[in-house]
């Protein structure tokens, strides 16, 4: 597995498995990795990509008073992990190599980003899509993958590569969860034992409102209420930020489950601010 600090070093090895013959299967990252990455990588390596990795905590996403400076770094741990799952190359850049003098150009989706998590973290997913662009020109790849845990983000990297024109498939990869059912997440690792008790219902919250759709519940408000309701009973420690029942492609709020929909929220407890998501199928037609 070859490690590579500076994008010349990483666009070499890269050009060297191309002339091999190899497709590049790219996994952006910004480290601390578990399960749900080794899970994309697992994928990038079973489609016949040679894997590359990138780890970077990109300063760029993050707002004021933002954990950037406390996000866990665990470079050892990782190297392990990519190397455990396949991984053929890992880029590890400072963040000087990545943004050097500071760049005056931004990647802006603009009609995906002002709701859901963009309402309260303005200008997170311009520096997602800036820095995600930029791995995307330093790399090349012919596939890309990211985890449904992050489905905003997922949605607003699609429509970049459709909108700029980059000669990637996108493949998104199920969430990973615990036996509990809490999504994966670096995050995870900041909740108190007692808030660590409740994130799990997160996600009984959205498994509640997509069990209510086959039982004839497909008003949008009715299902969010209920999520709602399920988190201020289970989970008090955690300050709702949104729920919203949404388009899973324009992210657009919805008044009828009467095709596919996004149910997705997001709970601030004291320590840790979490998000998840699940996509809810109406009924189908009889006939």
């Amino acid at each position: 597995m070859e490690i590579c600090q500076t994008i010349d070093s990483f666009r070499a090895v890269l050009a060297e498995a191309r002339r091999t013959g190899r497709t590049i299967g790219l996994v952006p990252t910004m480290g601390n990795l578990h399960a749900g990455h080794a899970s994309l990588i697992d994928r990038a390596a079973a489609d016949g990509h040679f894997v590359a990795v990138t780890i970077f905590v990109n300063p760029t996403q993050f707002g004021p008073g933002e954990d950037f400076a406390r996000y866990p770094r665990t470079p050892t741990e990782d190297l392990e992990l990519c190397r455990g799952h396949g991984a053929a190359a890992v880029f590890m850049p400072t963040v000087d190599e990545m943004y050097g003098e500071k760049g005056v150009t931004t990647v802006s989706v603009a009609s995906l980003t002002g709701g859901l998590c963009g309402r309260s973290r303005p200008g997170h997913f311009d520096g997602v899509c800036t820095v995600v662009a930029k791995l995307f020109n330093i790399a090349g790849p012919e596939a890309a993958y990211f985890g449904q845990k992050d489905a905003q983000q997922c949605a607003v990297i699609a429509r970049m590569i459709a909108d700029l024109n980059f000669p990637i498939r996108m493949v998104i990869c199920p969430t990973v969860r615990e036996a509990d059912g809490l999504a994966l997440s670096s995050r995870n690792r900041y909740l108190s034992p007692a808030e660590r008790q409740q994130a799990p219902q997160l996600y009984a919250a959205l498994k509640l409102a997509a069990s209510m759709v086959p039982q004839g519940t497909t008003d949008a408000n009715r299902l969010a209420a209920a999520i709602a309701d399920h988190l201020a009973r289970l989970a008090p420690l955690g300050k709702i930020e949104y729920v919203e029942i949404v388009n899973p492609h324009s992210l657009s709020p919805v008044q009828q489950v009467d095709r596919p929909v996004l149910a997705a929220l997001a709970v601030r407890f004291d320590s840790a601010r979490l998000i998840d998501n699940m996509r809810v199928e109406p009924e189908p037609s009889g006939g």
